[in-house]
């Protein structure tokens, strides 16, 4: 069935009851998500150098922490959110993702010490749980599976553009009100503060504006605990154990770059160039919103690429881009240096190449009765690499040195590549028209 152009945004062919407002609202929390999932790791240094006043020796162990923090509450967190999606449908777990991120960002700067500050990243780490295990069904939700690779591309692009704002203009807000006569601690808190109202003010729109409808071959009568485990159990196709192990790297990627690479850049900065806390974040912002840029350039290509090649062979190829670009970080020396700027146009491509190509391998393999667990699965396996490279990367950052945690996220990545030649051949597409059908749903787990 071809939709009819009515039934179209931006080339996609929308799903069976969805409306072009719909699919604007998915574009915009993939926008507003990804900005404040981008946000709070790339201010962290200026928190904790400017606001705590935590040496610059022991803030990649600080940074590494709160990483394990987040993660350990994604983990316990993801999967369920999955399940509730099934259950109860996507808006209301949307619309409390977008509030648990706004309260832990209006808090996070008013932390006294870092044990209030690791307390305050898990209640948005709760937050950022719901959106990332949404983001990615609603996306698969509202399209036909012809448009599911454009359909992450345009979310890559989205999502580019809510990081570029954030590292390029809201990293820059204790800034501005530096210059004005606040000190740091006073800059980092209103900047926070307006923040947190603006993603409230997300919130109320994604509730008018998503859509309210319950999910197709959906079975609400389910205990949480069968659809969790029905998510776990479709890793037995290889296309779907492919698309986990791809998105344990590629959320691991986007965390590095958030967080190390601005602590990189910010350390560097403060501590050889003596530039202050608020210069060194914004030069920080500079240089991750070089990556940012070259990531929204490229979603379209890699979501064109989607529905063109098989997608486990996409992953793999996105897999190998990203694995050389992180392990490139070994080459810098200047991270203020134009060294370090041709390495985030690579790391840029790389950290897009993963997020955009994993997400439609699992859309064709998995039926839509348990869509939002699967996804809910998926991103439990990226909280999981996350807190790998955040913890492992952490500590060699400050033992051996600032590269590390892109070196460990290279070398996961090539062992993705491994694993994807030998099952690429293994992959099945399932039907989409077996999604429909409650029984062949529960056949397929």
């Amino acid at each position: 069935m071809v939709a009819s152009p009515s039934r179209r945004v931006l080339g996609l062919h929308l799903a069976d009851g969805i409306g072009r407002g719909n699919m604007w609202a998915c574009l915009s929390m993939a926008f507003a998500a990804t900005m404040i999932i981008s946000f709070l790791p790339a201010a962290q240094p200026y928190i904790l150098g400017g606001v705590l006043g935590v040496a610059n020796a022991d803030q990649g162990k600080v940074v590494g922490l709160l990483g394990v923090a987040a993660e350990i509450t994604m983990i316990a967190s993801l999967a369920w959110y999955g399940a509730l999606a099934d259950r109860f449908g996507r808006r209301p777990v949307v619309v409390a993702g977008f509030a648990l991120c706004a309260l832990g960002a209006a808090l996070f700067p008013f932390a006294a010490n870092t044990g209030v500050l690791v307390a305050l990243r898990v209640v948005f780490a709760l937050g950022v749980a719901a959106l990332s295990a949404m983001l990615s069904t609603v996306a698969i939700d509202y399209v036909r599976d012809g448009s599911r690779g454009k359909a992450y591309g345009l979310v890559g692009l989205f999502s580019g553009l809510g990081a570029m704002v954030a590292v390029l203009a809201l990293v820059r807000l204790p800034k501005v009100f530096e210059d004005g006569g606040m000190t740091p601690a006073g800059a980092a808190r209103v900047s926070f503060l307006i923040i947190a109202a603006a993603l409230l003010a997300v919130a109320a729109l994604m509730w008018f504006a998503l859509s309210g409808a319950g999910v197709a071959g959906a079975a609400p009568r389910l205990p949480l605990t069968r659809l969790v485990r029905e998510g776990v159990a479709l890793a037995r196709d290889p296309g779907v154990a492919l698309s986990y192990a791809a998105v344990f790297v590629a959320r691991a990627d986007l965390a590095v770059v958030a967080g190390f690479l601005s602590l990189w850049v910010v350390d560097y900065a403060t501590s050889e160039r003596g530039m202050s806390a608020a210069e060194a974040l914004a030069r920080a912002g500079a240089v991750v919103g070089i990556a940012q840029t070259v990531a929204v350039v490229a979603a379209p290509l890699f979501g064109w690429l989607g529905d063109r090649m098989r997608r486990q062979d996409v992953v793999v190829l996105a897999q190998a881009v990203a694995a050389v670009s992180y392990l490139s970080t070994l080459l810098v020396g200047d991270p203020l240096g134009g060294g370090m700027m041709l390495v985030a146009v690579l790391i840029g491509l790389g950290e897009i190449a993963g997020i955009t190509t994993a997400g439609p391998l699992l859309a064709q393999q998995v039926p839509a009765a348990v869509r939002g667990s699967a996804y809910g699965v998926q991103t439990l396996c990226g909280a999981v690499g996350i807190l790998v490279v955040s913890g492992l990367g952490g500590l060699l950052y400050d033992a051996w040195r600032p590269a590390a945690p892109f070196v460990v996220s290279g070398t996961l990545g090539l062992l993705v590549v491994a694993f994807g030649l030998v099952v690429r051949r293994r992959v099945t597409p399932l039907p989409e028209s077996s999604g429909d059908d409650p029984e062949k749903a529960a056949a397929q787990v």
